[in-house]
């Protein structure tokens, strides 16, 4: 969440950034201020009370020594305990609206992002160039038909639109993407973590994905008590990033660096565009996250690390591909800011998000309560970062469109050669 005290002092700023990502704040801001003013205040006031109480607690024996009535003492006694309670529910109540309105604000964007959704992207660089054909391609979900790569047919029988199942070459050719994506981040110094695939609700609330969208998510028991509820995790970031809730680690523990296999579960409102057919937008995917843990000072630095992580396993893909900064309201309530890398899918003339890597700041960190202690014993949040590396729902139809051959077969990029054990799939 956002820092209160930046709030304070800064309320006409934290208004305008949200702004740029389409949040009219001003009325949140000014119930939150209010809020916290009532809270202050009615803190100050019971420990007034307390402070008082005690002291008369004291008086009392001495009273009662000299003979004097304590009846009316009592009666006051009785007066300001009242007031306490009044005060202490008041503050519960004052609590869950200050609490609410906070873990629904946005993150702020970083300043130099520009205000506006998707129109205003900026591609940033583009690498290589787009296939050209000397015969007419087929789409990704013909050539995975015809190769019996993807069982889309089946995996409507089983579990509704939206669903596939990988058979045969094509089962083996996801894996080898995934072990790809593994040994790389392996060999940059990630750890691997295997983690649970359903999660606690304080996991979506870390990640900032709740309250404002738990019903975006699949849920597993239906109990009104958050608490006991378990959701499927949309991504292994939503996990990676509650490791270290409400943990203090040093400086010498940063930077943490994980990655993790998982099948993602989403929710995909409405229908799907013509162009998004087959296995381009689903409820189940594979992707490997990146999240990252780090120092303040580092934050932009591990940011470009993600990035360029991102930027060559898909070069080693051997794609043609854009990154784009996103515009603030085209990146998600969590983050300060996001760049995405696109690629070029042929039969969809344009390009696709195939990774997001992005900064939350200390937006994560404040909701679950990850600090660092410095060496001088200052404590301060840390900075969370995660980034796709790769999620396969659109390497795989490009991989098969854009190294396919005027015969129908598929050729294997090189880099996962050794792991199907094919150069070409027929």
């Amino acid at each position: 969440m956002i820092d209160i005290n930046y709030i304070k002092n800064n309320p006409e700023e934290v208004i305008a950034r949200l702004a740029m990502k389409g949040k009219d704040a001003k009325q949140e801001i000014e119930q939150i201020l209010a809020l916290d003013t009532e809270r202050r205040a009615l803190i100050v006031e019971g420990e007034a009370i307390k402070a008082e109480q005690n002291k008369i607690n004291k008086q009392i024996p001495q009273l009662k020594k000299q003979g004097a009535d304590v009846t009316p003492i009592f009666a006051q006694m009785k007066e300001m305990g009242a007031r306490v309670k009044e005060i202490d529910e008041r503050k519960k109540e004052v609590e869950v609206q200050y609490q609410g309105l906070m873990l629904c604000l946005p993150n702020l964007p970083d300043r130099d992002l520009l205000a506006g959704g998707k129109e205003n992207n900026q591609p940033l660089r583009y690498y290589g160039e787009p296939r050209k054909f000397d015969f007419e391609p087929k789409n990704h979900v013909d050539l995975c038909t015809d190769l019996g790569l993807i069982d889309y047919k089946r995996g409507t029988k089983l579990s509704g639109s939206g669903f596939w199942i990988y058979s045969g070459v094509g089962a083996r050719l996801e894996w080898a993407l995934l072990n790809y994506f593994i040994d790389f981040h392996l060999g940059n110094g990630y750890e691997l973590m295997l983690v649970p695939h359903m999660l606690g609700y304080e996991c979506g609330q870390t990640a900032g994905q709740f309250p404002k969208f738990k019903d975006e998510v699949y849920w597993l028991e239906q109990q009104d008590d958050d608490e006991r509820r378990r959701f499927m995790l949309p991504t292994a970031e939503t996990a990676l990033v509650s490791l270290h809730r409400d943990e203090i680690l040093t400086e010498a523990d940063l930077p943490r660096k994980y990655i993790s296999y998982t099948p993602c579960f989403r929710r995909e409102a409405g229908s799907y565009r013509a162009d998004e057919r087959g296995m381009v937008r689903g409820h189940q995917f594979n992707k490997v996250e990146m999240v990252q843990y780090t120092l303040p000072e580092k934050s932009d630095e591990a940011f470009d690390e993600l990035v360029a992580n991102a930027e060559n396993l898909v070069k080693g893909l051997g794609f043609h591909f854009r990154t784009v900064k996103l515009a603030a309201e085209d990146c998600s309530a969590s983050m300060a800011r996001t760049y995405d890398i696109e690629i070029n899918i042929p039969s969809m003339n344009g390009y696709k998000e195939v990774s997001s890597v992005s900064n939350a700041r200390d937006y994560q960190a404040r909701r679950g309560m990850m600090r660092v202690k410095r060496a001088d014993g200052k404590i301060e949040y840390v900075h969370t970062l995660n980034g796709s590396g790769l999620a396969t729902s659109r390497i795989f139809p490009a991989l098969v469109e854009q190294n396919q051959n005027a015969d129908g077969s598929v050729n294997v990029p090189d880099c996962l050669r050794k792991y199907i054990g094919l150069d070409v799939i027929r």
